[in-house]
């Protein structure tokens, strides 16, 4: 797998990751939210499937 996500687009994942996790925890969206876990799966691998299938690439090194 390549790295095709970057360290911002990272940071914002975790953000968003842990806040719907938080939120499903207390009951405030149900436990959909616990669809947090795949935004930080993808910050923490830095590969997201969805951006190679439409050829997107956030991370500025290129390996």
């Amino acid at each position: 797998m390549k790295v095709n996500v970057g360290t911002l687009d990272r940071a914002g994942r975790v953000v968003i990751g842990l806040a719907l996790i938080g939120m499903a925890a207390m009951n405030v969206v149900g436990p959909w939210g616990y669809i947090g876990v795949v935004p930080l799966l993808t910050a923490g691998l830095g590969f997201c499937p969805l951006y190679s299938i439409i050829g997107l690439n956030t991370c500025p090194i290129k390996k």
